[in-house]
């Protein structure tokens, strides 16, 4: 089992790169400078790339979050895009292991497989490919030549909660997930915590479209949960949150007051032109593509490890833009559940059983 479990302490308040305890320490035990070993590879020889999951290289969240990191990674180590880094879009889940496996023929040293969706791909390919190094985003996977990189996005989504549940109208807001999974159920049970903490009256209406790349879908869910009174609707769902932007844009035309909270980086522009996004839920892929690249290049893969990010990583947060619509009283609320997650006053529930015993703390 995998046990060394490692968490990135802080972020320097310029550009991606975390400062972070991690050990150094290589990922497989074949020699050459592909494998991250020893003093590292001159910038000019590394070569970085990931595959991207179905909702693709530019959904405006997950994806392209990943992609912007490898890119300042890639622009400040004077890589040049496609020979030292590189996107391979994936149009369905059966391009996963290909993708991965021409990456790793064409000697990239570190090779991303982005989202959960890509873990089973990405057990099979390092064990084929043992002089390559992988990262994978938000799973785990048991592996020396494979680093794991999740996030805490239970304390991002419980602070856009604690907006929600302050800004309500109707006392109603919604969820919306992609694929219902361990992952995603994250995002929900914490942004539910959020909501309850400040408004125990609320509603909360969750869906899931199980699909990460249906817009149509997005906008049909949306559209019944508005219809039905909610008034904020926070979506977890790739490619098909882009439906509920559009669905809460044609009501905003039609004179009503309807919000989305966005993810994974920030939305705002998303919402426009009719201006509907309340704040997002920022994830820092970016942050996390970027670091570990760059621990990587400097002969530091960490293999066999869990690397995660949360709130006092800066890893997830609230988008800078939140204060264009949301009140400095709000924000303020949001400051002080933000410091009780950070100091271990609070924890934000994962599960439905952590969610369950924090309605039964907070009664």
């Amino acid at each position: 089992m995998m046990n060394k479990k490692k968490t990135i302490l802080s972020a320097l308040a310029a550009g991606l790169t975390l400062s972070t305890v991690l050990a150094a320490c290589g990922g497989d035990d074949n020699e050459g400078a592909s494998n991250g070993e020893g003093g590292g590879s001159e910038a000019g020889d590394f070569k970085v790339a990931m595959v991207t999951d179905t909702g693709g290289v530019d959904d405006k969240s997950f994806n392209q979050s990943a992609w912007e990191g490898l890119t300042k990674f890639g622009e400040d180590n004077n890589l040049t895009e496609n020979e030292g880094f590189k996107y391979l879009q994936s149009s369905k889940q059966a391009d996963y292991q290909p993708n991965l496996q021409q990456l790793a023929r064409d000697n990239f040293n570190l090779i991303y497989g982005i989202g959960f969706l890509m873990a089973e791909d990405i057990q099979t390919v390092a064990g084929q490919f043992s002089d390559n190094n992988f990262a994978i985003v938000d799973m785990v996977v048991d592996a020396k030549n494979v680093a794991s990189i999740t996030f805490k996005e239970q304390e991002g989504s419980f602070l856009v909660g604690v907006i929600a549940g302050l800004m309500t109208e109707t006392d109603k807001v919604g969820f919306i997930g992609g694929v219902e999974s361990d992952l995603i159920k994250k995002f929900e049970n914490g942004f539910k915590a959020g909501v309850m903490a400040v408004n125990p009256d609320a509603t909360i209406d969750v869906k899931y479209a199980e699909d990460f790349n249906s817009a149509e879908k997005g906008t049909a869910i949306a559209s019944g949960m508005y219809g039905a009174g909610s008034d904020i609707i926070y979506h977890a769902a790739g490619g098909t949150g882009v439906g509920v932007f559009t669905e809460a844009k044609n009501r905003k035309k039609n004179g009503e007051e309807v919000w989305v909270i966005g993810v994974d980086r920030d939305q705002y522009e998303e919402g426009l032109p009719e201006d509907v996004t309340l704040t997002s839920m920022v994830k820092r892929v970016d942050t996390a593509t970027y670091e570990v690249s760059k621990q990587t290049m400097e002969g530091n893969f960490p293999g066999g490890e869990i690397i995660e990010f949360g709130l006092k990583d800066d890893g997830v947060g609230i988008a800078e833009t939140s204060d264009t619509h949301v009140p400095a009283d709000v924000l303020s609320r949001v400051d002080e559940y933000r410091q009780q997650l950070i100091d271990g006053e609070l924890t934000a529930p994962a599960t439905d059983a952590e969610f369950e015993e924090f309605m039964q703390s907070v009664e």
